[in-house]
């Protein structure tokens, strides 16, 4: 795969910027010639599997890691060899990092104490923060006293006081359980909007992706395979890496026999089937990708692309039924069937059932196979 020098930002001065940036730790690239460009006040996320670069490019932004090669910058000027204290960033880690001798009111208010700010702006700036994170009442606690959802939200209100151009938040809810977690995201975007500052999140979860940020940059290898905003990510995958990581992906391979915008595909399953395959030439090989909601069971529209398959297995999920089909061509498509109608449900055909799969053109997309993962970036992130 090319490198990407895509993820440009519409801002012409991008609250942070990154410049062919490469990290190496000895023989191992972990971030290699990356360029993006995030703007302000936009909430980013970096998005990927472990090992893809996305914590590394994360702290060569705070000042935790420096590049080997490139340009970090920030409103414009290049950061790189200033100390992360210089840097007008702030950073939330997984692990709060809480004072824990010290009561809520004074973790959020070490920095400002640190830079000699009068007493009255602390305890103003300190009662704001708290107030927006939902702690005000909690001032006096100490951090043992607090839930991990709430002690996450002391960390938050210490880096927001300190009034950072851009907060920086590494899996910040990552060892908080589910319920919590969620949550917490909508918390976390709407301090987002009210504060107004630059966010850049980084995060191995698809849906805390798509539910809070503004674009995703989805990374593998230490390159970023697609940036774009949650929709045109989920609908409209770059690679069959972004198609299979973001949600569940139905990848069925096939050939391209016309091109251009009115092309057509021959599935490997043998269906033949109108498709806007510009930028592909005759005889190149891809993957059609429809998503899992987008499949119809035997009841397709005049007109609509159809495999044919048979059931291998049906599950309820509750909110709706999970159907495996298998091609001809051993290719496996997962079908998500809401579960709105009881009746409708138990019409569902079950295991070893002859079924005709359909979807409407438009929510069928087409994509290049991803790079192999080479031996050098199989490792495990490094920091």
């Amino acid at each position: 795969m090319a490198r990407t020098k895509a993820g440009n930002s519409e801002d012409p001065n991008p609250s942070v910027e990154l410049r062919d940036v490469t990290k190496r730790f000895g023989d191992f690239t972990a971030v290699d010639d990356l360029t993006l460009a995030i703007g302000e006040g936009e909430f980013f996320t970096m998005l990927g599997p472990s090992g893809c670069g996305k914590t590394t490019t994360l702290r060569m932004v705070a000042g935790f890691e420096e590049a080997t090669e490139g340009q970090v910058l920030i409103d414009g000027a290049d950061v790189v060899g200033l100390p992360p204290y210089k840097r007008p960033t702030n950073t939330v880690f997984q692990s709060y990092a809480l004072f824990p001798h010290m009561n809520v009111a004074d973790n959020v208010a070490f920095g400002l104490k640190r830079k000699g700010v009068d007493k009255k702006e602390i305890e103003r700036r300190v009662g704001e923060e708290l107030e927006r994170v939902g702690l005000a009442r909690e001032a006096n606690r100490r951090p043992a006293q607090l839930s991990g959802g709430m002690q996450q939200r002391v960390a938050l209100a210490r880096a927001l006081v300190n009034l950072p151009k851009v907060l920086l938040l590494d899996e910040p809810l990552g060892a908080l359980d589910l319920k919590l977690r969620k949550g917490l995201q909508v918390q976390l975007k709407r301090i987002q909007r009210e504060v107004g500052i630059t966010f850049v999140y980084v995060t191995h979860d698809q849906e805390e992706a798509l539910t809070m940020s503004d674009r995703i940059a989805v990374m593998n290898q230490g390159r970023i395979e697609q940036v774009a905003d949650p929709e045109q990510v989920y609908d409209r995958p770059a690679s069959t890496f972004v198609a299979g990581f973001i949600g569940v992906s139905n990848l069925m391979p096939g050939t391209v026999r016309k091109s251009g915008a009115s092309g057509e595909v021959e599935l490997d399953s043998g269906a033949k089937i109108k498709a806007k395959v510009g930028g592909f030439s005759v005889g190149e090989r891809l993957n059609a990708v429809v998503r899992p909601e987008k499949l119809d069971v035997d009841a397709g529209g005049p007109g609509d692309p159809v495999v044919e398959g048979l059931v291998e297995s049906s599950l309820y999920l509750g909110t709706a039924t999970q159907l495996i089909v298998k091609l001809p061509d051993d290719v496996r498509m997962t079908v998500l069937v809401p579960n709105a109608d009881e009746a409708q449900r138990q019409r569902l055909p079950g295991g070893g059932a002859k079924v005709k799969l359909s979807w409407a053109p438009e929510h069928m997309h087409v994509v290049r196979e991803s790079a192999e993962p080479t031996s050098s970036n199989d490792k495990e992130e490094a920091t």
